[in-house]
Parts: C-alpha cells; sequence; structure tokens
C-alpha cells in the first residue's frame, strides 16, 4: 500500500482520520497502467512549485517519465521544489529534469513554448489564485479571472494545434461547485474554457480537472496558518460552525494523478468522500492539532482577549482560538464538490467520482465573456473605472445561479487575524 510519506505523517493521521492515502488502493490497481502511460514520456507542470503541483510532480515521477519541466512564477517556490527533489533520500528518476520562472500567461513562456522543437506529451496545469480572500475590489477579481480564465484559454488555444499532445489536465476547486465567492466562480469558468475548445479541435484533446477538499498543511492553508501563528506566539483564528473535507499533501498528489492519467476525458474528479464520515467541524480540528502539540485549546469570541491572552496561556501550555463568524465576502459554511444540475459517477477508482463536465446553456455568452475581459485588460490607460456590479453581469450572463449564489459582505477576511 502506498502510505503517506512525509514527516509530519502522525499529525496528518490525527487531522485526516487515516494513515493510508484515501487513494492508495487505486494507485496501486491501476500502478501498470499508469507505468504504461508515463514511463518514457515528456510532461509539462505549470504552477509546479505550489503544494499540489509539488506532490504531483512527486507522484507521477515515480513511474517515470522521460522529462519533466516545470513552470512556475514564484522562483523560490522553484529553488525550494528543487532542494526537495535533490536533498531526497530517494534518487529522483527524471534525467531531464528543467525549472525555469514564468508566468503561464506571459509572452516569454509563450515564445519557449513556440520555439520548442519537441512537444509534450502530457500538460498538467497548477496555475491559479485559489483564495476566497482574494476578492477584495473590482481590479483584484479582475486579476483573478485573468489568472484562471484567460490565461488557460490562452493555453489551451497555443497546445490546439500540439503534435502529439495525448491529455491536459487543469485543477480546479470544491468552490467551482454552485460558487458563492468570485473566486470559486472564476474557477467554473476555468472548466468552461477547459473543455469547451474539445469542441473546436477535429480531434478533441483528451482534457480533465479535478475538484479538491482542503489540503490539510498547504501553502496558504488555514492549517498551515496554525503552525505559522504557533511559532510567531500569536492566537489561532478560525471560522465557527464551518464544516469541511480534508485530505493530506501526499493524498493531493494521488487524487491529481487519478484524474490526469486514470480518468475517462471530459470529466471532472472529486474524492469520494461521504459526509457523514469525512466532514468535519473546523473547531474539533482545531482542537485536534493543538491536542497533537500537547496544547490545549481556549476558544474565544472576543479579538482583544484573544491577542493579550498569549502569553498567560502558553505558560500553563493552552493557546487561544478566536472563533470567528462566517459573515465575509465568499465564505460557505459547508464544502460540497457537485453542482445543482451535475451527477458525481462512480468510476473504475472506488476513490474517485467523475462529475461530467456541463457546459453553460449559452456557450456564446462564454465567448463574449472572454472578448470583453480581453477588451478591458486591453485598455490600461482607460479613465472609466471597472466595477464589481459589471464583471458579476459578465458572469451572470453564463453561470446565471451566481448572481443568486453570491455571497456579498463588506467584511473581507483581511480585516480578521
Amino acid at each position: 500500500m502506498l502510505d503517506m510519506d512525509l514527516s509530519n505523517a502522525a499529525l496528518d493521521r490525527e487531522i485526516v482520520g487515516r494513515g493510508t492515502s484515501f487513494f492508495a488502493a487505486d494507485i496501486d490497481a491501476l500502478k501498470g497502467s499508469l507505468t504504461e502511460m508515463i514511463s518514457g514520456s515528456r510532461i509539462l507542470v505549470i504552477g509546479g512549485a505550489g503544494s499540489i503541483g509539488f506532490q504531483t510532480l512527486r507522484t507521477v515521477a515515480a513511474f517515470g517519465p522521460k522529462a519533466m519541466h516545470v513552470i512556475d512564477h514564484n522562483e523560490n517556490g522553484l529553488a525550494e521544489l528543487v532542494r526537495a527533489v535533490r536533498a531526497s533520500p530517494v534518487p529522483f528518476p527524471v534525467d531531464d529534469f528543467l525549472t525555469l520562472p514564468f508566468d503561464y500567461g506571459g509572452a516569454p513562456f509563450a515564445l519557449w513554448l513556440n520555439a520548442r522543437a519537441t512537444d509534450y506529451d502530457y500538460v498538467l496545469n497548477f496555475a491559479a489564485l485559489k483564495h476566497v480572500r482574494s476578492e477584495k475590489d473590482a481590479y483584484s477579481i479582475l486579476a483573478m479571472l485573468e489568472t484562471n480564465v484567460l490565461h488557460l484559454e490562452n493555453l489551451a488555444r497555443m497546445l490546439a494545434e500540439a503534435r502529439g499532445l495525448k491529455r491536459m489536465f487543469c485543477v480546479s476547486t470544491d468552490k467551482a461547485a454552485n460558487p458563492s465567492s468570485m473566486m470559486g466562480a472564476t474557477k467554473r469558468l476555468m472548466e468552461h474554457a477547459l473543455f469547451l475548445p474539445m469542441q473546436d479541435r477535429a480531434e478533441p484533446l483528451a482534457s480533465t480537472s479535478a475538484r479538491f477538499a482542503n489540503v490539510a498543511f498547504s501553502n496558504g492553508s488555514l492549517l498551515q496558518s496554525w503552525q505559522m501563528r504557533l511559532a510567531q506566539r500569536q492566537p489561532m483564528a478560525c471560522p465557527e460552525g464551518c464544516r469541511r473535507f480534508f485530505v493530506t499533501l501526499p493524498e493531493s498528489g494521488h487524487l491529481c494523478t487519478l484524474a490526469a492519467f486514470g480518468l475517462e476525458p471530459g470529466g471532472i474528479a472529486a474524492p469520494a468522500l461521504r459526509p457523514e464520515k469525512h466532514l468535519v467541524l473546523l473547531q474539533d480540528v482545531a482542537t485536534r492539532f493543538l491536542q497533537s502539540q500537547g496544547i490545549a485549546p481556549v476558544f474565544t469570541r472576543d479579538e482583544a482577549e484573544a491577542l493579550s491572552s498569549v502569553e498567560a496561556l502558553a505558560a500553563a501550555r493552552k493557546w487561544p482560538v478566536l472563533l470567528t463568524p462566517l459573515d465575509t465576502a465568499g465564505e460557505k459554511p459547508y464544502e460540497e464538490f457537485v453542482a445543482e444540475g451535475e451527477e458525481a459517477l462512480v468510476t473504475p477508482m472506488p476513490s474517485i467520482l467523475r462529475i461530467a463536465y456541463k457546459a453553460p446553456q449559452n456557450p456564446d455568452a462564454f465567448a463574449r465573456l472572454l472578448d470583453d475581459l480581453k477588451g478591458l485588460l486591453g485598455r490600461s490607460h482607460q479613465s472609466r473605472p471597472v466595477t464589481i456590479d459589471e464583471l458579476k453581469a459578465s458572469i451572470g450572463a453564463v453561470e446565471a445561479s451566481f448572481l443568486k449564489g453570491h455571497v456579498v459582505s463588506a467584511k473581507s477576511l483581511d480585516q480578521r487575524i
């Protein structure tokens, strides 16, 4: 069986309630077919310096690709990726391993990709703006639309005529299902950008995606923030009454590998987690996390009390945890993978459900959205300000339910500790 292989495996077990990857049996069962697909292949990993991208890279590398080229605009992240690969006690089994500090929406990447004499067999894309807290104003929303939608649509067009490209994978999010946030809406639009171009090809490109649970201790995650709060002797914060699914970092790589290489094209993978068994209250997760450190939580709803009590509580092996209401923009009290009108189907992989991609009722509205965004971004010197309402209306023309589902608030997560 494929066991969790990070140094904090005991903590992972405490958080997710399992010591073996949820996807281990399927990885083992498909080992032969995964090796046949991946061995000797050339793979481009976009956004590979992030937590999920790196975990997927490690999982895929074990099946013997000939080349793995990784691009990411985060050059510090790329440096850490190389250090992690080279310092591992297990030799990295890829001879042609290259990292490059590109923004996948930038001209240098496009020129580099077009100049290559050899095309890729597989493209795995993890690049995204993925935080609900990024919804601050019209311009931050526009940045999400550019990164999550326009850049992917442009990538799909660049790859449309690639010789020998067998599959393309792009990671999505649970928040794309019945989106309540602008980030979730942009990732739903990302799914359209990934799958709709298939209809324009004489031979459709095999594309897949995956919607995610929360990845424990991934970069930017709530659990990583708890680790940092303890190290910096600051109070922890936790949304009250909020339930989430969790997977570990290694499990995130397993899920993406199965979705990218094992899922039937045209589908979106989701982990076959059951709400009655796997959906957990975040207060309980905070308690488990602190108890794993030998510390007892002290919950409070008073921010001043949380800030002032750290040292006194720490001396008694306790820690303040500020409970915050779910009243900021885009927040959902629960997690879901399947949108209204979609159906999750079982697959030959028991750990994976397949959600068939559902095109918008009016695909022309999506094409108009792309044209409008390109025109808007091309007028960087325009005097008229961009408004949230016009962006929301453009998104609503494609995803009408978003006009009702969007959770609007004057409060932002940036206003909280």
